[in-house]
């Protein structure tokens, strides 16, 4: 990665700094405006201002521990920082974090297994209502409860897989 080293006089510094405080910062905005002038691409640097950017955190960790972390995070598909951050995320907020495959893959799973759920409670209402010579269609029924157990042991494995990534960050074994 190239590395750009400019000098400026102070009162350019500090005007172009409280203009890319509000943008992410010095480094984002650099980049930003160096991508919009060699490739007409915007990437928000040169846009409205942002209402709060992030805290960086710097730890100093020994060669074990960081050899550690880097294995952890590769194994997740997550950069060191990021894994860190996960780390943190889960023991600040509680919240799960997945790797960007791994949720996108969870987040359209859900959706589609949520839409297949709802058609089947539609399906069920229909032939609740359904009578053929005075006997609703049994055998139809019992078909879509099976389908309905089906699908209840296809959340529950999508909801081992949540605790899982919880426990995953909690530390447990």
């Amino acid at each position: 990665m190239a590395l750009f080293n400019v000098r400026l006089d102070d009162d350019l510094a500090g005007r172009f700094d409280a203009w890319a405080s509000r943008r992410g910062g010095r480094s984002a905005s650099l980049r930003g405006l160096m991508s919009a002038a060699c490739e007409g691409v915007t990437t928000g640097a040169t846009g409205s201002p942002r209402c709060s950017r992030p805290e960086k955190l710097t730890v100093r960790l020994s060669e074990r521990d960081a050899a550690g972390m880097q294995a952890e995070a590769v194994s997740r598909g997550l950069t060191p920082n990021a894994w860190a951050a996960a780390v943190l995320r889960r023991r600040l907020s509680g919240r799960p974090t997945f790797p960007p495959a791994e949720r996108a893959v969870l987040i359209a799973l859900h959706g589609e297994v949520h839409r297949v759920g709802v058609n089947v409670n539609q399906i069920a209402r229909a032939l609740n209502t359904a009578v053929v010579e005075g006997r609703v269609l049994d055998l139809e029924l019992g078909y879509l409860d099976d389908l309905r157990r089906e699908l209840r042991g296809h959340m529950g494995a999508m909801r081992e897989a949540f605790e899982g990534n919880l426990a995953y960050w909690d530390g447990a074994p």
